[in-house]
């Protein structure tokens, strides 16, 4: 830059080389010539004098809005423990009910005590619609429920922790299974644990779509959750000749009603390690309870 030191005026100054060059850029890109220069280990940045007042226009509102930026907080959600020993839990009955009724295993008739019957439920046998969670009807079933379960109660255990996770999912599965009874037919048979995987996918689209106050996301990008949820459960869960479709959507449903309750549960509550394991035993004890009274009927 040439001419007499009365023609330029320093804009910005810094030790911080980076600093200098990055405001220079933005000048630049303002359409506005600026020259950084070193002196005694300072960085300056110097215009054209009659472009001074332009220049720290431009810099002041580059400031103010990166200051915006950097205020704006990302909404997050916390993460809690359990998830991992909910998961274990989960495939460790799945799998050894399914040991229990699979030809190649005991071969127990556990169907007949424990399928969700339409009928069945509403004429007082509701302890069906929790049982029913845990019966598959081959290998390929029970490998994509363990799978899908998995996947899905990992993330709400991280999400509401363990034990409340798992809580809310085996209730959410067994509201799903009561709503499907309702509008289907009395003769209507169901079992499998994709109602309650698919109530995990709608208690995490709940979870998520909850509001945070350090969010500012418009509206309408906060009801991304749900598009993606539905975008789920339509690729994974309305394939294949045997699968209940309707038994997904009403899982999915009631998952998002349970969500929208578990999702306000004070974070004292899901951060508390005792809170968690009782809400764990209480999950294993409804399904232990449920199949007590299955088979003392049967």
């Amino acid at each position: 830059m040439s001419g007499s030191p009365q023609d330029h005026e320093v804009v910005f100054e810094s030790g911080d080389r980076s600093a200098c060059m990055e405001l220079r850029l933005v000048l630049e890109a303002a359409g506005i010539a600026a020259h950084a220069q070193s002196r005694r280990g300072r960085w300056r940045l110097i215009v054209a004098a009659e472009d001074a007042s332009a220049a720290l226009r431009e810099l002041a509102e580059y400031r103010r809005e990166n200051q915006s930026r950097s205020t704006e907080t990302v909404s997050v959600t916390p993460t809690y423990a359990g998830a991992g020993i909910g998961v274990i839990a989960y495939a460790a009955i799945t799998v050894a009910i399914g040991l229990a009724t699979l030809p190649w295993g005991l071969g127990l008739d556990l169907f007949t005590p424990g399928e969700m019957q339409a009928g069945k439920v509403l004429a007082g046998g509701g302890w069906r619609c929790v049982t029913a969670l845990t019966l598959h009807v081959d290998e390929g079933h029970l490998a994509s429920n363990l799978l899908f379960g998995v996947l899905f109660g990992f993330l709400a255990g991280r999400t509401l922790g363990g034990g409340i996770a798992w809580l809310s999912i085996v209730s959410a599965g067994a509201a799903g299974n009561w709503i499907n009874a309702m509008i289907q037919q009395p003769d209507h048979r169901s079992v499998g644990a994709s109602t309650a995987v698919f109530a995990a996918l709608g208690i995490l689209v709940a979870v998520a779509l909850r509001p945070r106050s350090s969010s500012r996301e418009s509206r309408l990008r906060r009801w991304r959750p749900l598009v993606a949820g539905v975008m789920l459960l339509a690729l994974i869960g309305v394939g294949g000749e045997r699968t209940d479709v309707t038994a997904h959507v009403t899982g999915f449903f009631a998952g998002l009603l349970i969500g929208a309750i578990s999702s306000r549960i004070p974070t004292r509550w899901l951060a508390d390690e005792r809170s968690q394991w009782l809400a764990g035993l209480a999950a294993f004890a409804v399904v232990t309870l449920a199949w007590v009274v299955a088979l003392s009927v049967a």
